[in-house]
């Protein structure tokens, strides 16, 4: 071999340490002790915990049980602690006064309650998205609580402006009876079909808000004004003292029943201005199972729009 590069063969191997025998790993890392302050330390399997709920403007967390939540602290003037689980997640809003130790005691103390609404939260979500709605031809969405079909017909001579409903009394079992003939092409976008939809919702919302004002309001002895539709996302109805009555045009996806109970519950308002118990004495005079109704308006995952 030339001289040159034995050189520099001896040169590589001079630059490579030797190999090391095999260590032994070290032992495990024994668990942290309390804390000086007499709290008991947080074990490791919580700390790998991931967090299971998360509310997007979260500031502090807390460790219930077995779940991690982090939840945003709003400070006010108030005279308590108070906890609001909505779709974003948990949400405290506490005196500024009250330290940050007895905020995490109240959050603690809740744990059962706070830990069980965030799943129920979660699952209802999860049901919203999964009746998220594709717009096109064969879409079906929910209207008096039965399901409709929307079909694409550009050819179709429409009496009603838009679309209209076709009632199918022979239709097979487990197959929607109900179809909506949408004067669009089948090239329409799906914004072009979703808003054809609403606007047909939107009128038959108001025809039929209007039959069940008139008919319930003799009933409870009040007179309604004005019926306007509304789109809050909170909100399925508010009424003024002037007669004033707003009805969110999503209630025409309910069946008729949670639709009375709305209509009823708003019209009451015009007798008397809370929720007291005359109040619901005189929904149930009217509506005597409102609480029922009441129930599957809370529960019913509705399409978002």
């Amino acid at each position: 071999m030339p001289r040159f590069l034995q050189l520099a063969l001896d040169l590589f191997e001079a630059a490579v340490p030797a190999a090391q025998p095999a260590q032994p790993a070290p032992p495990a890392a024994a668990a942290a002790p309390a804390s000086a302050t007499g709290e008991p330390a947080e074990t490791l399997d919580s700390v790998l915990e991931p967090e299971r709920f998360g509310h997007p403007r979260a500031n502090r967390q807390a460790v219930l049980g077995d779940t991690r939540v982090a939840f945003e602290l709003r400070r006010a003037r108030r005279r308590n602690i108070g906890f609001m689980v909505g779709p974003e997640g948990l949400t405290v809003t506490a005196p500024k006064w009250v330290p940050l130790y007895e905020i995490d005691a109240a959050v603690r103390s809740k744990a059962g309650w706070i830990v069980r609404k965030l799943g129920e939260a979660r699952e209802r979500a999860g049901r919203i998205e999964a009746a998220r709605i594709v717009w096109r031809d064969g879409a079906a969405f929910p209207f008096l609580g039965e399901q409709v079909i929307v079909v694409l017909d550009p050819s179709h001579g429409f009496h009603e402006a838009g679309a209209r409903l076709n009632t199918d009394g022979q239709a097979l079992p487990g197959v929607p009876r109900l179809t909506l003939h949408v004067g669009l092409p089948h090239h329409a976008t799906p914004e072009q079909v979703r808003d054809a939809v609403q606007a047909w919702l939107m009128r038959q919302a108001t025809r039929l808000f209007t039959e069940r004002l008139d008919h319930f309001a003799p009933l409870l002895g009040v007179h309604w004004r004005k019926l306007s539709l509304s789109n809050a996302g909170t909100r399925w109805g508010t009424a003024h003292s002037d007669g004033t009555i707003r009805l969110n045009w999503r209630l025409i996806h309910f069946r008729l029943p949670v639709i009375d109970y709305v209509v009823a519950h708003e019209l009451s308002h015009l007798r008397v201005m809370d929720h007291s118990p005359r109040f619901w004495d005189t929904v149930r005079t009217v509506v005597p199972d409102y609480a029922q109704l009441r129930g599957q308006l809370k529960d019913e995952a509705l399409p978002p729009w």
